[in-house]
């Protein structure tokens, strides 16, 4: 092991940065269960997905072989913007805890969308682009995939129409202005311009919607004009691909060092910032080069891992996605508006859900009191206001940091940073005024979820 001193940030040099994308599938044994036609109930191809999605992407969404995935030059040129990220040692919130841990955080938000989104945005938008579309539609939860999709767009002058999840629209004004100042039309979810948000509000009048109503509504959107095709922030594999310059880069920095961490911990949606994050990681386990203890962190009030089921579910509460197989607590499931915006999808995505599945990683829930007072003491530590996804991870971490002081092990632990919270100062407002609560669904409140699971033959 090396002895350099660590300093507190980690910098990657630009000639360090990823050129390649990394497919953690290509190492699974057990591949994620494949996209089923919900009409045919078959094995989605190229020619089924073509309608709703970018060509290319549909390719990168397909691939379970290829490892390694070239990064066109002009992402790279776009990522030369705010990439590498520093990867940072926490000694201050290790001298406030008093733990013999080290403790990484991968910080993510140094860009104007203030989140890791912009890693996949840029990606999807560039594709669209490539195959001279008009434009993409799409929806948000929390707002950072919309403003750094929106972001993407208006580089390379493309239209953008985003569905915000309505509890979101209402507490995150200023995160939809962003969105609007760069150009893209932001339409609060479930809305009346579209005949699945007219349903679902039929249905469901006064909801505070959700992620899976949102990707209903921009599903229809897109598919209903032509030059336009939808792109999604999270759960897909192509996502997730994107994202692992997250763990590249944080492995290129640990390795400098010769830093190998115990366990890596983010926060879980819909699966993309944990899973970009972990997947150099992962790769190692899998191929039996090394392990490590990955934990993702979800919220009480949404518990996809932690109390979902393992089956084929729709992808939206529209029920026009394909069908995936995932931890899920069904597609109809919608989740009380907590103040963690993006991470109130009713599943997870299909990779992770095989990795969890095969006990290759764990999960934990957490209550949002919890989460917002491990941010509050993150904040006034290290001197970044998180956001709320992020503080899960947060939580945790400490939790984690925690135990090594009862035990006196010095453990490694590395989690990930992927936003600032500087849009979220409504759900701080609630803390500190002590009007935020936990909720936590009852089995009861779950059940219409699983009783809505799709029933057929295979999708147990």
């Amino acid at each position: 092991m090396m002895s350099k001193e660590i300093p507190y940030k980690i910098y990657l040099e630009e000639s360090e940065m990823p050129k390649q994308w990394y497919n953690v599938r290509a190492d699974m044994k057990n591949k994620p269960a494949p996209l089923l036609n919900p009409a045919t109930l078959q094995p989605m191809g190229y020619e089924d997905l073509r309608p709703v999605f970018c060509d290319e992407l549909i390719k990168q969404e397909l691939d379970d072989t290829t490892p390694y995935i070239d990064i066109p030059q002009e992402i790279l040129d776009f990522y030369k913007m705010y990439r590498p990220s520093p990867l940072v040692r926490a000694y201050c919130l290790e001298k406030k805890l008093d733990t013999p841990a080290k403790i990484y955080y991968k910080f993510e938000g140094n860009n104007t969308s203030g989140s890791h989104k912009l890693n996949s945005a840029i990606a999807q938008a560039y594709y669209a682009k490539k195959q001279g579309l008009k434009g993409v539609t799409t929806e948000t939860g929390a707002g950072q995939w919309g403003t750094a999709l929106s972001m993407a767009c208006a580089y390379l002058d493309l239209d953008c129409k985003v569905y915000m999840v309505k509890c979101s629209y209402e507490q995150k004004p200023f995160r939809r202005e962003v969105m609007r100042t760069y150009g893209a039309s932001v339409t609060p979810s479930p809305s009346m311009t579209t005949e699945i948000g007219r349903k679902i509000l039929a249905e469901h009048p006064g909801t505070s919607g959700s992620l899976g109503c949102a990707i209903s509504e921009a599903v229809e959107a897109a598919t209903h004009q032509e030059g336009y095709r939808y792109v999604l922030g999270s759960v897909l594999n192509q996502v997730l691909l994107h994202q692992t310059v997250i763990g590249l880069e944080t492995k290129t920095a640990l390795d400098k060092y010769g830093i190998v961490p115990d366990m890596i911990i983010g926060c879980a949606g819909g699966g993309s910032n944990l899973g970009g994050l972990i997947s150099p990681f992962m790769g190692e386990k899998l191929r039996g080069e090394h392990d490590y203890r990955f934990i993702a962190v979800e919220p009480a009030s949404c518990p996809s891992f932690t109390r979902g089921k393992f089956a084929y579910d729709f992808c939206d509460t529209g029920m026009v996605c394909p069908l995936a197989k995932m931890y899920t607590l069904g597609s109809g499931f919608i989740p009380s508006p907590n103040h963690a915006g993006g991470l109130r999808y009713h599943g997870m995505s299909s990779i992770l859900s095989q990795l969890y599945h095969d006990g290759l990683m764990e999960a934990v829930a957490v209550e949002q009191t919890e989460v917002f007072a491990a941010a509050e003491m993150f904040a006034r530590v290290e001197g970044i206001l998180p956001a709320p996804e992020s503080s899960h991870a947060i939580r945790v971490a400490i939790d984690e940091a925690l135990k090594c002081k009862e035990t006196g092990e010095e453990k490694t632990i590395v989690f990930g940073l992927t936003g600032t919270g500087y849009f979220d100062m409504y759900a701080y407002e609630k803390f500190n005024n002590g009007e935020m609560s936990d909720y936590i669904p009852t089995d009861e409140d779950l059940k219409p979820g699983f009783d809505g699971l799709p029933k057929f033959p295979g999708c147990e």
